[in-house]
Protein backbone atom coordinates (compact mmCIF):
# COMPACT_ATOMS: atom_id res chain seq x y z
CA UNK A 1 0.00 0.00 0.00
CA UNK A 2 1.17 3.35 -0.63
CA UNK A 3 1.61 5.89 1.63
CA UNK A 4 -0.26 8.83 1.71
CA UNK A 5 1.13 11.97 0.57
CA UNK A 6 1.95 14.63 3.46
CA UNK A 7 -1.34 16.86 3.95
CA UNK A 8 -1.02 19.87 5.20
CA UNK A 9 -2.81 19.97 9.08
CA UNK A 10 -5.03 22.12 8.58
CA UNK A 11 -6.54 19.95 5.38
CA UNK A 12 -6.40 16.95 7.29
CA UNK A 13 -8.42 18.61 10.58
CA UNK A 14 -10.93 19.82 7.94
CA UNK A 15 -10.94 16.51 6.05
CA UNK A 16 -11.86 14.75 9.52
CA UNK A 17 -14.78 17.13 10.26
CA UNK A 18 -16.26 17.36 7.08
CA UNK A 19 -16.21 13.84 5.11
CA UNK A 20 -18.02 12.45 8.18
CA UNK A 21 -20.68 15.67 7.30
CA UNK A 22 -20.86 14.58 4.13
CA UNK A 23 -21.40 11.14 4.38
CA UNK A 24 -23.97 11.54 7.41
CA UNK A 25 -26.10 14.14 5.46
CA UNK A 26 -26.09 12.67 1.93
CA UNK A 27 -26.58 8.99 3.78
CA UNK A 28 -29.88 10.09 5.51
CA UNK A 29 -30.94 12.01 2.87
CA UNK A 30 -30.86 9.13 0.52
CA UNK A 31 -32.66 6.83 2.79
CA UNK A 32 -35.43 10.05 3.72
CA UNK A 33 -35.81 10.56 0.23
CA UNK A 34 -39.78 10.30 0.38
CA UNK A 35 -40.00 12.84 3.38
CA UNK A 36 -37.20 15.57 1.38
CA UNK A 37 -40.24 17.44 -0.89
CA UNK A 38 -41.77 17.63 3.01
CA UNK A 39 -39.14 18.46 4.09
CA UNK A 40 -38.33 21.41 1.44
CA UNK A 41 -41.70 22.78 1.97
CA UNK A 42 -41.98 22.97 5.41
CA UNK A 43 -38.43 24.58 5.53
CA UNK A 44 -40.01 26.87 2.88
CA UNK A 45 -43.09 28.05 4.49
CA UNK A 46 -41.44 29.92 7.08
CA UNK A 47 -39.60 33.19 6.33
CA UNK A 48 -37.57 32.35 9.69
CA UNK A 49 -36.16 29.54 8.90
CA UNK A 50 -33.82 30.00 5.93
CA UNK A 51 -32.33 33.12 6.94
CA UNK A 52 -31.40 31.94 10.34
CA UNK A 53 -30.05 28.97 8.80
CA UNK A 54 -27.98 30.65 6.57
CA UNK A 55 -26.96 32.84 9.68
CA UNK A 56 -25.18 29.62 11.08
CA UNK A 57 -24.32 28.52 7.39
CA UNK A 58 -22.16 31.90 6.23
CA UNK A 59 -19.88 31.72 9.62
CA UNK A 60 -19.05 28.31 8.88
CA UNK A 61 -18.52 28.71 5.02
CA UNK A 62 -15.84 31.61 6.23
CA UNK A 63 -13.94 30.03 8.70
CA UNK A 64 -13.22 26.91 6.49
CA UNK A 65 -12.08 30.23 3.53
CA UNK A 66 -10.39 31.81 6.20
CA UNK A 67 -8.29 28.63 7.91
CA UNK A 68 -7.89 26.98 4.79
CA UNK A 69 -6.15 28.92 2.13
CA UNK A 70 -5.00 25.57 0.47
CA UNK A 71 -5.66 24.73 -3.16
CA UNK A 72 -2.84 21.90 -3.89
CA UNK A 73 -3.79 18.40 -3.99
CA UNK A 74 -7.16 16.57 -3.94
CA UNK A 75 -8.24 16.85 -0.79
CA UNK A 76 -7.26 20.75 -0.58
CA UNK A 77 -9.03 21.64 -3.20
CA UNK A 78 -12.30 19.92 -2.02
CA UNK A 79 -12.10 21.08 1.33
CA UNK A 80 -11.26 24.76 0.24
CA UNK A 81 -14.34 24.39 -2.51
CA UNK A 82 -16.57 23.09 0.14
CA UNK A 83 -15.99 26.18 1.97
CA UNK A 84 -16.81 29.05 -0.91
CA UNK A 85 -19.88 26.77 -1.38
CA UNK A 86 -21.11 27.00 1.87
CA UNK A 87 -20.42 30.66 2.31
CA UNK A 88 -22.37 30.98 -0.71
CA UNK A 89 -25.26 28.79 0.28
CA UNK A 90 -25.05 30.72 3.66
CA UNK A 91 -25.68 34.14 1.68
CA UNK A 92 -28.27 32.70 -0.77
CA UNK A 93 -30.16 31.21 2.24
CA UNK A 94 -29.71 34.93 3.45
CA UNK A 95 -30.48 37.02 0.60
CA UNK A 96 -31.95 34.85 -2.81
CA UNK A 97 -34.27 33.10 -0.33
CA UNK A 98 -36.86 32.41 -2.71
CA UNK A 99 -34.48 31.58 -6.17
CA UNK A 100 -32.16 29.35 -3.85
CA UNK A 101 -35.13 26.78 -2.54
CA UNK A 102 -36.75 26.97 -5.74
CA UNK A 103 -34.01 25.82 -7.42
CA UNK A 104 -33.79 23.12 -4.27
CA UNK A 105 -37.62 22.48 -5.12
CA UNK A 106 -36.62 21.70 -8.66
CA UNK A 107 -33.50 19.65 -8.37
CA UNK A 108 -35.99 17.28 -5.72
CA UNK A 109 -38.22 16.90 -8.44
CA UNK A 110 -35.57 15.78 -10.94
CA UNK A 111 -35.49 12.58 -8.81
CA UNK A 112 -32.94 10.47 -10.58
CA UNK A 113 -30.55 13.06 -10.85
CA UNK A 114 -30.73 14.55 -7.49
CA UNK A 115 -29.83 10.75 -5.85
CA UNK A 116 -26.69 10.61 -8.29
CA UNK A 117 -25.08 14.35 -6.72
CA UNK A 118 -26.09 13.32 -3.18
CA UNK A 119 -24.21 9.53 -3.89
CA UNK A 120 -21.34 11.71 -5.66
CA UNK A 121 -21.55 13.78 -2.30
CA UNK A 122 -21.50 10.80 -0.14
CA UNK A 123 -18.55 8.91 -1.90
CA UNK A 124 -16.53 12.54 -1.31
CA UNK A 125 -17.09 12.54 2.22
CA UNK A 126 -16.19 8.94 2.74
CA UNK A 127 -13.29 9.85 0.71
CA UNK A 128 -12.27 12.76 2.78
CA UNK A 129 -12.84 10.87 6.12
CA UNK A 130 -10.52 8.16 4.64
CA UNK A 131 -7.76 10.55 3.58
CA UNK A 132 -8.31 12.68 7.09
CA UNK A 133 -8.05 10.16 9.29
CA UNK A 134 -5.42 7.88 7.89
CA UNK A 135 -3.26 10.62 7.98
CA UNK A 136 -4.19 11.26 11.48
CA UNK A 137 -3.39 7.38 12.05
CA UNK A 138 0.16 7.75 10.40
CA UNK A 139 1.11 10.32 12.69
CA UNK A 140 3.00 10.02 16.02
CA UNK A 141 1.07 10.56 19.28
CA UNK A 142 3.36 12.90 20.48
CA UNK A 143 5.50 15.22 18.92
CA UNK A 144 8.78 16.56 21.01
CA UNK A 145 8.66 19.82 22.57
CA UNK A 146 10.53 22.76 21.44
CA UNK A 147 10.25 23.53 25.16
CA UNK A 148 12.10 21.36 27.89
CA UNK A 149 10.09 20.76 30.80
CA UNK A 150 11.33 23.66 32.92
CA UNK A 151 10.48 26.38 30.23
CA UNK A 152 6.20 26.03 30.84
CA UNK A 153 4.36 28.93 31.48
CA UNK A 154 2.47 29.45 34.55
CA UNK A 155 -0.99 30.84 35.55
CA UNK A 156 0.24 32.08 38.97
Amino acid sequence: MRALPHLHTRTSLFARVLGPYLLVAASTMLTRASALRTLLAQFDADVVWPWVTGAFVLPMGLTIIVLHPYWRGAPATIVSLLGWLTAFKGVALMAFRYTYLSWGNDVVAQAPWWQVGTVIVALTGLYLSIVGWATAVGRPASLPSARAAGDMPRAA
